[in-house]
Formats: C-alpha cells, sequence, structure tokens
C-alpha cells in the first residue's frame, strides 16, 4: 500500500503513524466487504446494518489521526532530519544550487533542503500571486526581485554571480562544422536549422535571448535581423525555461538552444561564444546595453514592463513570510562563502565579491560580512 508505505519508519518498522493509518484502512475494508456481501434477502443484512456504521466511523477517525500524525511528524522524511527549508531558484542554479545544498545538509543534518526550479519570473509568481512560500529565492536576474518581490514580499536583495548569453549545440547539430562568432545568425536563419529559446515572460534568459538579437543586429550591421531572429518558428520552440531545451538539444529536434554558458559546461555541450557586444556579460558595456528593450509582463494581468539590457547579474533574497528565517540565513552565508563562490565558479559562473546588495537596511547582521551596499 503506498500511502501505508509513505508513513513508515525510515528504520524499517511501523511508526505510529502507520500503525493506525493500516488499522483504520482495515476497519474501512471490513465495512465495505460486508456491505458488498449484504442484500435485502442475506441473513447477514443485520450484521451490516449494525457494523456499517461502526466501522466506516471509526475508520475514517483513525484515517484522520494518521493525516494528523503525519503533520505533526513531517511525514517522517528523512532520518534524523526535524526541519525543513525550501528554496526557489532558476533553472541555470540547480546544478551549483544543489551542490550548495549538499554541502548544507553535511553541514545541518538535522535540515532538509527542498528545492524548486522553474524560470525566475514564473518562480517569484508562485510567491506574489500564489500565495507560496519559500525559505530562499534565488533568481538569474536581480531585477525579477525589484519588480516582482519588493517591497511587499522582499526587503533586500543581493547580487552574488554573472553569466553570459551563448549557443549551445552538439556534434550533431547541423553545419556545427562551420558556425562561428561572424556567421552564426546565417546558419540559424536557414531553413533547415532550428534552434530554442525560452520565454521572456518567465524566464530572464528569454528576454535577454531577444536583447541578444538587438545587439547582433547592431554588431553585424543587418537591419531587420533581431525581428528575423524573433519571428522564426514563432512558439514552436519556446519553453517556459532555458534548461527545459536542453533535451530537444540533445535529442536533435533542435540543432541550438541559447541559453547561459554556465549551462552548458554543466552539461558537457558545445559552445559558440558571442561577442561581448552581444553576450551582456561586460560591467563596462552597460551603456551600449542598455539600447536595448523587451517588454514583458508586468505585476497584474494586463500590465507589462519595459525592460533594458544590463549586465547579467544574479541575485537572491529571503522572502518576508520566510518560515525557517535562521536556517535560510546559514543557508546564503554558504553561498556567499569561499566555499560557496568556489562551488558557483566550478560550475562556469563567475561569483561577484564583495556581493552588492539593494535594501542594505534590512541585512540580516548575519550576511552584513559578505556585502557592500
Amino acid at each position: 500500500m503506498e500511502l501505508f508505505s509513505r508513513y513508515k519508519a525510515v528504520s524499517g518498522q511501523p511508526s505510529a503513524v502507520s500503525r493506525v493509518l493500516g488499522v483504520g484502512c482495515w476497519v474501512l475494508g471490513h465495512g465495505a466487504w460486508v456491505m458488498g456481501h449484504g442484500s435485502w434477502e442475506s441473513p447477514l443484512l443485520p450484521v451490516t446494518c449494525y457494523l456499517l456504521p461502526i466501522t466506516i466511523g471509526w475508520g475514517g477517525v483513525m484515517i484522520a489521526c494518521a493525516a494528523l500524525l503525519g503533520g505533526c511528524y513531517g511525514g517522517e522524511r528523512t532520518a534524523g532530519s526535524t526541519e525543513q527549508l525550501v528554496v526557489f531558484h532558476a533553472g541555470s542554479l540547480s546544478v551549483p544550487f544543489r551542490e550548495i545544498s549538499a554541502a548544507f545538509e553535511r553541514k545541518y543534518p538535522h535540515v532538509e533542503v527542498i528545492s524548486e526550479a522553474a524560470g525566475s519570473r514564473e518562480s517569484a509568481r508562485k510567491i506574489s500571486d500564489l500565495g507560496r512560500t519559500c525559505d530562499v529565492f534565488g533568481s538569474a536576474d536581480y531585477k525579477v526581485v525589484e519588480e516582482l518581490l519588493m517591497p511587499e514580499h522582499a526587503d533586500f536583495n543581493i547580487r552574488f554571480a554573472a553569466n553570459e548569453v551563448a549557443i549551445a549545440y552538439t556534434d550533431n547539430s547541423r553545419l556545427h562544422e562551420t558556425i562561428n562568432p561572424d556567421n552564426w545568425y546565417e546558419i540559424l536563419l536557414r531553413d533547415d536549422v532550428a534552434f530554442g529559446r525560452s520565454d521572456p515572460n518567465r524566464d530572464p534568459c528569454g528576454y535577454r535571448t531577444l536583447m541578444a538579437f538587438q545587439l547582433a543586429e547592431k554588431h553585424y550591421r543587418k537591419p531587420g535581423l533581431a525581428a528575423q531572429l524573433a519571428a522564426k518558428h514563432g512558439m514552436r520552440f519556446v519553453r517556459p525555461k532555458e534548461t527545459d531545451l536542453l533535451a530537444l538539444l540533445e535529442s536533435g529536434e533542435i540543432d541550438y538552444l541559447f541559453i547561459y554558458r554556465s549551462v552548458i559546461e554543466q552539461h558537457g555541450l558545445k559552445t559558440l561564444r558571442l561577442p561581448d557586444s552581444i553576450n551582456l556579460s561586460d560591467p563596462e558595456m552597460a551603456d551600449y546595453y542598455s539600447q536595448t528593450m523587451v517588454e514583458v509582463t508586468g505585476k497584474r494581468p494586463g500590465e507589462s514592463i519595459k525592460l533594458h539590457g544590463e549586465p547579467i547579474c544574479y541575485s537572491v533574497t529571503i522572502p518576508k513570510d520566510a518560515r525557517n528565517r535562521r536556517m535560510a540565513e546559514a543557508w546564503v552565508s554558504l553561498l556567499l562563502s569561499p566555499e560557496g563562490r568556489e562551488i558557483m565558479e566550478r560550475n562556469g559562473q563567475s561569483a561577484i565579491f564583495p556581493a552588492k546588495v539593494d535594501g542594505v537596511e534590512n541585512l540580516p547582521k548575519s550576511l552584513q560580512k559578505f556585502l557592500v551596499p
């Protein structure tokens, strides 16, 4: 029984929850058996009428008790774990955050880290629109926190890592032998070549890809290039977040994919790096990047936000309604520590240190040593 085994102790012995649940299921089953074997002509009819209300009533009480005990014990998730820490994060942070959470659980074995990856904007709307809670929020764009979460749901925002837009491909990609930083747009516009990108309304990589198209139009002096690239395929190869497209690339359904360089390296794919005037990586080119603009959905239905290009900058915050704030501060401290920065660097993302923070007056004291205003 799946429901029974879900509440079984890690030791392999039935817990108090599983025992109560098992008895409750037996009693309900017995009531169903009596009902199934009774009829208007059957001699068991008096027994059926007598036992059925009792068995259903007591069975329901026992299963309710099991649910209550399960809530009290947290479902007995893992041996020794007594706390949960919930982390919402961008898909491109999946690999480094997994390593950081593993290191965190070794340091705090009583804590279970539960991670949930999605596009940064989609993750933010889980909090702002759906009322869901998390303890740590990691975004691929610090602007997502500023525009969708502050000040109602968060009151500080730590910028901790950089990245760049690049093109991923494999040995099976069409024309992979000839593609280079000077001709990539010509190859991608061919009828026999397919490429993917993420949804700009859900994922920063999506609107950054459109900004890269605009910058490419300027760099190569090709009027109309951005619109051509954006229009190809329509929405056929657009997904909620850029990591959703990796399977399409590896299966050969698409030939190329606009994605962060860090994710390409983490998955062992081939990388076409774009000029700095296109890839949104160079802080010295912030004014040049700002010439681009992409319109995306805003906080409320029917609203829109105009986003201007700028160097890629990831951020992290602890939402105001975090349920485990103490452990959230400890997790973010690990992320910003030398160990955390080494994990980010090893996974292809340069760390920003000292980190920059918006809302420094609201920053927990435990984090102030890592930051500059």
